[in-house]
């Protein structure tokens, strides 16, 4: 594996955050979901000690555990989210999403304009290090995964965990559709990690030998 992946634990929802780099010391950052300051501070310690250079702002998907820190991201490095755009309602009207999950409205800062719409098939690229869009949808419409062919990678966002997948009752979820994405997964290789958007990493033959959702 060529790529460098610091794993970082933010908000009380415990979303991972992911800033992966190569020996270019190019890198992005997956999911940026801190919701303080101290939270980004630290992201921004390991930018720094690491000399990184981050290219792109990327979300799985545009939920607001998932989207929380895009704020700082834009403010500090300049960089606008890419995304899906069929995400873009509930981005759009965070306050809404927000209660339409935990019930109240939570302060939060405004969130930047979208840049990249990352459609399925396209690839990202920084460095020496090419990360493919991967459409799955169901646990909201413009869920995305991120996969690595060379480093066997894959960054599931909140559609594929360890042992379950992400749940379809949200505005734009769909069981039907995060079945058939499951599926599209399912025919990565069995070696492939899969780094989630919560909870811990497994592996795509883990999954395929204990998820029921992947039976």
């Amino acid at each position: 594996m060529n790529m460098d992946i610091k794993t970082f634990e933010v908000n009380p929802l415990g979303e991972n955050c992911y800033v992966v780099s190569d020996e270019t010391q190019e890198a992005v950052i997956i999911d940026c979901g801190c919701s303080t300051e101290s939270e980004w501070a630290n992201i921004k310690k390991h930018i720094a000690a690491n000399d990184l250079q981050v290219k792109h702002l990327l979300n799985t998907h545009l939920h607001f555990d998932h989207v929380w820190g895009n704020s700082f991201v834009f403010r500090d490095l300049g960089l606008r989210p890419a995304a899906n755009y069929e995400d873009l309602r509930i981005y759009e009207n965070m306050d809404e999403q927000i209660r339409s999950v935990v019930g109240i409205s939570i302060p939060h800062p405004p969130m930047p304009p979208l840049g990249t719409s990352l459609l399925d098939g396209c690839d990202i690229t920084f460095g020496n290090t090419t990360l493919k869009v991967l459409s799955t949808p169901g646990h909201s419409r413009g869920s995305v995964c991120f996969h690595s062919e060379r480093d066997g990678v894959l960054f599931s966002g909140d559609t594929l965990f360890c042992g379950s997948c992400g749940r379809t009752d949200l505005a734009g979820g769909s069981y039907t559709d995060i079945m058939l994405s499951l599926k599209r997964l399912s025919t990565l290789p069995d070696s492939t990690k899969v780094l989630c958007g919560h909870g811990p990493a497994t592996t795509i033959g883990r999954e395929k030998m204990y998820n029921p959702y992947l039976q």
